[in-house]
């Protein structure tokens, strides 16, 4: 179940910076139940694929910046998110999903799109073990 949870919630966020912000984006239609007919898999594919990055590739990075990050008082983790989102962006590309980050600024936004929708989503979920 932790798993199913974990896999919306980066779906939920992904799809409020899709629908936020115009340099993010899934290939397919644009409106209607098209859109949400084209769109659901590519999201669960790249919610994956960015679980993924966040899981294993993250906290290496975290650990060997981690001076950096204390000295710029932890404002170094937004760009660490903002490149784990175009690293996720990249992979989607090789695994033809249809996923793109426009630059660096929107991947920026994006990373903080996707944290505050994560929180808010887990927050709103009933706790559980």
């Amino acid at each position: 179940m932790r798993f199913v949870t974990w896999l919306l919630t980066y779906a939920a966020g992904l799809a409020v910076a899709a629908w936020l912000l115009d340099g993010i984006s899934f290939e397919g239609a644009r409106n209607g139940q098209a859109e949400l007919q084209d769109k659901i898999v590519p999201v669960l594919v790249v919610a994956l694929i960015l679980g993924l990055v966040s899981t294993f590739i993250e906290p290496v990075v975290k650990v060997l910046s981690l001076p950096f990050i204390i000295l710029t008082l932890g404002f170094l983790l937004l760009v660490i998110n903002a490149l784990m989102l175009l690293l996720t962006a990249r992979l989607a590309d090789a695994f033809g999903v249809g996923f793109t980050v426009d630059g660096f600024w929107n991947a920026l936004a994006g990373s903080l799109v996707i944290t505050v929708v994560g929180w808010g989503v887990r927050t709103a979920l009933p706790a559980g073990d």
